[in-house]
């Protein structure tokens, strides 16, 4: 059952880690029908009030101050004191009852009890009070009770020894009091000592944390400063090239691995040693010694100086020396010197200038063998459509130095029937067909000449990386005597083929003749009728003749294509050979041959090759003017040549064919007649004549017949 004024309820915060010791309290002040009291901490100070406390505790006058020993009654200070004492040593709840104090001079008891608070970091008590049983005015009735039997002597003895008593006890307490108060005092001095123990305590805890900050960050320098030097001795013992510290007066205080390796030298020969006499002085070379002596003193360094030796232990080298000065901590002053071996690059750089020098005669030599070649070249940019084309490539396409080109300008000057074919042949190389390569013949009509050229063009294009054509390039070569060598050889093989098929059908007919003449002789051989042998025996001779003709042109021209037609030169006049000629026709007796003209002409030539020519012109007018009766033998002087001529008046020759006359193999075929004959005599007649330095030629119109002429010199 609660009382009155039991319970005061300061909330009072702590840290979460601790207990709430407020709810503790409450937990033992409940077990115990939660007299009133007060939480005090170690120092004694009250932390919490509880119920109603102001029987048995007061606020002091003077300074302020929550020190239970202070605020309690007068007569409770000291008893408190001793309780709280006797709980500390025994470490749980002491109790006293009946206490004595006053209050406004009015005598009082009281039960206290100190209680510990246990499980805490800092000692913590509970002190709970609770009025006694006991009064002053219940003492005083039984003392009168008991004392009323004596004698009056014996009250009044008793109540002086009483009064003597409470005197003393009064005199007690005082002296308890300022005891007390001395105490206190003490402890207040002890506290104010204690606080200043705790201050520099903190003072030096702070100072050792101080300490130990800065002695961590020295460890980790110390360690970054190890990590930095194990860091700096790898790299200088892992670089390849060699590397040389050297102290002021250049004495080697370490070399690299490097070092070690290139010039073939060991540690012990090496550290401590005056740089000039390393590996038997081949560093004392008078050019190192003004860079170190002279020029690194001056500029604290110097860079890729070149020095060209011959080493000991290496043989002749390239060296690049590079050196830079700097301070220790002491102050001493170093010299790094790296040293780079630079043989092979020179080596190298000599090849690449080497090669470089013949590329330029290459280019040079390729330039003069396409411009001797008569090739032009051409560039083409896929991206930006640019055409650049030399001079040649301009020349070929009938274009001016200075006239500008692209690819429809190129397109324009194809000949319209290879126009789609070179578009598409040129978009299949850039596409990556046949691996981007272009190879093509094609016609071009030249922009300011109008010719017509046939050009042979090859090119390779080239790719990025996303199989995108970024270059076309390539040359041109004017093919067109080629290419009519190529149409003359086509045509000389069909006129080939024309003429074996004419020469088989012309030597078929008379070997026909002659053949069937041959049979019916050997049929009548044992009966031989005159009339049919005379007859059969002429068929034959005519025959054989025939072949025989057909034979010797055949022969004749073996001979011009070989170049064996041989000239018996003689002089003799030309209307004596015109007169004994063509002895044949004259005794046919079906034209008459007539000699007209100047007969007294003298020429140098072979007298039998132009009687040949003179037949030839004579047979051909029998056989092409069957109906003209006279042939006329003209002789002439013109300038100073002798001029033949063999004219007829028959149907003449059309003058498409006129220029045909005296190629090989060509067969005049007019009017719906084609007549016999291989088309070899008036080529192997022309060529006669053109031996001779004469010329050979024709004059006719139709139907009013033709003159055959050539020219000798006199």
């Amino acid at each position: 059952m609660k009382r009155k004024g039991q319970f005061a309820d300061p909330q009072v915060d702590y840290k979460s880690s601790e207990k709430d010791i407020h709810k503790l309290a409450d937990a033992l002040l409940l077990s115990k029908y939660t007299p009133a009291g007060v939480m005090i901490n170690q120092s004694y100070d009250v932390i919490q009030f509880r119920g109603k406390i102001d029987p048995w505790i007061t606020t002091p006058s003077g300074k302020p101050s929550f020190n239970i020993l202070k605020m309690a009654r007068e007569g409770l200070s000291f008893e408190i004191r001793d309780l709280l004492h006797l709980a500390k040593n025994k470490s749980g709840s002491v109790r006293k009852e009946g206490v004595f104090f006053k209050v406004d001079g009015v005598q009082q008891y009281v039960n206290i009890e100190a209680i510990p608070l246990p499980d805490l970091e800092e000692e913590h008590y509970l002190v709970l009070f609770q009025n006694s049983m006991l009064s002053s005015k219940s003492v005083s009735e039984d003392d009168i009770n008991i004392h009323s039997k004596a004698s009056q002597e014996n009250i009044n003895a008793w109540t002086q020894r009483i009064d003597q008593l409470e005197k003393e006890l009064t005199q007690t307490r005082e002296d308890m009091r300022r005891i007390t108060e001395s105490q206190e005092a003490a402890n207040e001095e002890l506290q104010s000592l204690n606080e200043e123990l705790e201050t520099s305590k903190e003072e030096l805890q702070s100072t050792n944390e101080e300490i130990t900050i800065v002695n961590t960050e020295l460890v980790d320098r110390n360690e970054q400063l190890n990590s930095s030097r194990r860091y700096s001795e790898e790299i200088f013992n892992t670089i390849h090239d060699p590397l040389v510290i050297l102290d002021n007066g250049l004495k080697v205080l370490r070399a690299s691995d490097g070092f070690y390796r290139m010039f073939k030298v060991k540690e012990e020969d090496t550290e401590g040693t005056f740089l000039y006499e390393l590996g038997n002085k081949q560093w004392d070379i008078a050019v190192l010694r003004n860079q170190l002596e002279n020029i690194l003193p001056a500029r604290g360094s110097f860079k890729a100086f070149e020095v060209d030796h011959v080493f000991n232990t290496i043989g002749r080298r390239t060296m690049e020396l590079t050196a830079r000065q700097f301070e220790t901590h002491t102050g001493e002053k170093l010299t790094l010197l790296a040293i780079h071996d630079v043989t092979d690059k020179r080596k190298v750089e000599e090849g690449l200038a080497e090669a470089e020098r013949l590329l330029a005669e290459s280019k040079e030599r390729l330039h003069f063998a396409i411009e001797s070649a008569g090739i032009g070249a051409w560039d083409f940019n896929p991206l930006t459509k640019e055409l650049i084309w030399d001079n040649r490539c301009k020349e070929l396409y009938g274009f001016s130095q200075t006239d500008e080109v692209n690819y429809t300008v190129f397109l324009n000057q194809v000949h319209p029937d290879d126009r789609t074919m070179i578009d598409d042949a040129v978009k299949m190389a850039l596409n990556g067909v046949n691996q981007g390569e272009f190879n093509t013949e094609y016609r071009s009509i030249g922009l300011n000449d109008q010719k017509l050229r046939w050009i042979k063009s090859k090119g390779k294009a080239y790719f990025n990386k996303k199989e995108k054509a970024t270059r076309f390039i390539g040359t041109v070569l004017d093919i067109s005597g080629e290419k009519s060598l190529k149409e003359s050889t086509m045509e000389l093989l069909r006129k080939k083929d024309e003429f074996i098929s004419i020469a088989s059908h012309e030597l078929k007919t008379p070997i026909t003749s002659l053949n069937a003449s041959l049979q019916m002789l050997s049929r009548m051989k044992d009966n031989p009728a005159p009339a049919m042998l005379a007859r059969l025996i002429d068929q034959s001779s005519k025959s054989m003749k025939k072949i025989s003709h057909l034979v010797n042109d055949l022969l004749n021209v073996n001979s011009m294509n070989e170049g064996q037609l041989k000239l018996n030169k003689a002089t003799f006049n030309i209307a004596e050979m015109l007169e004994q000629c063509c002895t044949h026709v004259r005794v046919a007796g079906t034209h008459n041959v007539v000699l007209q003209g100047d007969q007294t002409l003298l020429v140098n030539a072979d007298e039998n090759r132009i009687e040949q020519v003179v037949v030839n012109f004579v047979n051909n007018a029998v056989k092409y003017a069957p109906d003209s009766q006279q042939i006329y033998l003209i002789v002439e002087k013109e300038d100073d040549m002798a001029k033949v001529s063999v004219k007829d008046n028959g149907i003449g020759i059309p003058a498409d064919k006129l220029s045909h006359l005296f190629d090989r193999y060509y067969r005049v075929d007019y009017s719906g007649r084609q007549y016999s004959g291989l088309g070899l005599g008036l080529y192997i007649s022309s060529e006669i004549i053109k031996r001779h330095g004469g010329k050979i030629g024709v004059n006719s119109k139709e139907g009013k017949g033709s003159t055959f002429w050539f020219t000798l010199p006199l």
